[in-house]
């Protein structure tokens, strides 16, 4: 059985870096919050396992964005969010063809727009399988690439190892906190201000003239990491 999760596990990765994904981890589910999960209880008992695809957005891109999203940060994150969509649709082809179920969840769709919540928590689940943390912008910080990646889920019966939860964190890198227009983000993670968040998306929705409530002024600040420490550059 362990010879066959260690075979999953290094298929999962395979095929996600085939297809242009750098970050792919695995949740145990019954780890987590459960609550974070806008899903029929009977639904997450069928799957043990959370699947985390972490794909790594344009820094030419990011770049362009100086004090509100731009036009082009806007089309850059619909295409990463259908990237991402199609990929977990093609790696759920995949499993199902190994004889198990497999449920992918979108990596961009609001249930919940009071409380801006989709099907569960991409970022809960990525933290738990280990990609990154929850950093003071209330985003998945990576070792990697900071926080310039977007994320989607796939929910699996598939025998895998669970990855570990990463311990590390932002330290002391406040780098995001002096950017934010809206002063959402504080020195501690969990107090930042959703709401205050939430009201400059809407306002950068209406002004931009955009679609979709986006910002990435603290993704840009959140960039990569240097002796421990992530650093804006």
């Amino acid at each position: 059985m362990m010879n066959e999760k260690k075979t999953n596990k290094l298929f999962l990765k395979k095929e996600a870096e085939s297809r242009g994904i750098p970050l792919c981890g695995v949740a145990e589910l019954s780890t987590l919050n459960l609550d974070l999960f806008n899903l029929p209880r009977d639904t997450l008992t069928r799957f043990p396992f959370g699947i985390s695809l972490g794909l790594k957005l344009s820094d030419a891109i990011i770049e362009g964005i100086i004090d509100q999203p731009t036009r082009l940060y806007f089309h850059h994150y619909r295409q990463a969010n259908n990237f991402l969509d199609s990929t977990a649709f093609k790696i759920t082809c995949l499993i199902e063809a190994k004889g198990f179920q497999a449920l992918p969840i979108a990596a961009s769709q609001v249930i919940d727009w009071q409380n801006q919540r989709g099907h569960l928590s991409h970022k809960k689940v990525a933290v738990g399988s280990g990609l990154g943390w929850l950093g003071r912008n209330n985003l998945l910080v990576t070792p990697q690439f900071g926080a310039r990646v977007r994320l989607v889920t796939i929910l699996t019966n598939l025998p895998l190892i669970p990855d570990t939860p990463l311990t590390e964190g932002c330290a002391d890198c406040m780098a995001c906190i002096p950017t934010c227009p809206a002063g959402a983000i504080k020195e501690k993670q969990e107090d930042f201000d959703h709401w205050r968040c939430y009201d400059q998306l809407k306002s950068f929705k209406k002004k931009a003239n955009l679609g979709h409530f986006i910002c990435g002024i603290c993704v840009k600040a959140c960039k990569e990491k240097r002796g421990g420490v992530l650093e804006s550059g």
